[in-house]
């Protein structure tokens, strides 16, 4: 597990940069948290890293957005509004993956055992900064074998940010 300080805007989107650089199609990433703690901002700078020049909003009606970008697709889910794990199922985000996609989820993490091998990027307001308006503690989770298989890189892709 890797935790990261994103003291402003700007530090989470360095942090979203640098688990782009370091994603390929087939990723699936779990973006946990409660509401207004980042993930769509966390989403924005993933997409501007890979070369998404459109707006990247919340597709919290639309359950998901999709970025053509180069040889991929950044796919940009929303399960809020999901009450069941077979609406996510219907989603088929796992096929949206494995077809030269990645797939970022927001609220994922009620259904995390549906996507078997992921990232998780949890975001929380910074309890010890509380004055310190828009600071986010980062914490980052492998949950399988491919992300464990870049966790040194992406520890040092961390550090620098």
């Amino acid at each position: 597990m890797i935790e990261f300080r994103a003291g402003a805007l700007a530090d989470t989107h360095a942090v979203a940069a640098a688990v782009a650089e370091l994603s390929h199609s087939g990723d699936i990433i779990v973006l946990a948290g409660e509401m207004g703690t980042g993930k769509t901002a966390f989403a924005q700078g993933f997409g501007a890293a890979l070369g998404v020049t459109e707006p990247i909003t919340s597709p919290t009606f639309t359950l998901v957005h999709s970025y053509p970008v180069g040889k991929t697709t950044m796919h940009h889910a929303d399960l809020y509004r999901l009450d069941q794990l077979g609406e996510v199922a219907d989603l088929a985000l796992d096929e949206l993956a494995e077809s030269h996609g990645i797939v970022l989820v927001e609220w994922g993490d009620v259904a995390d055992v549906m996507f078997g091998d992921h990232l998780e990027v949890r975001l929380a307001l910074d309890a010890a900064t509380p004055d310190d308006v828009g600071a986010r503690v980062i914490t980052l989770a492998s949950r399988g074998d491919s992300w464990s298989r870049r966790w040194d890189r992406l520890q040092t892709a961390l550090a620098a940010c």
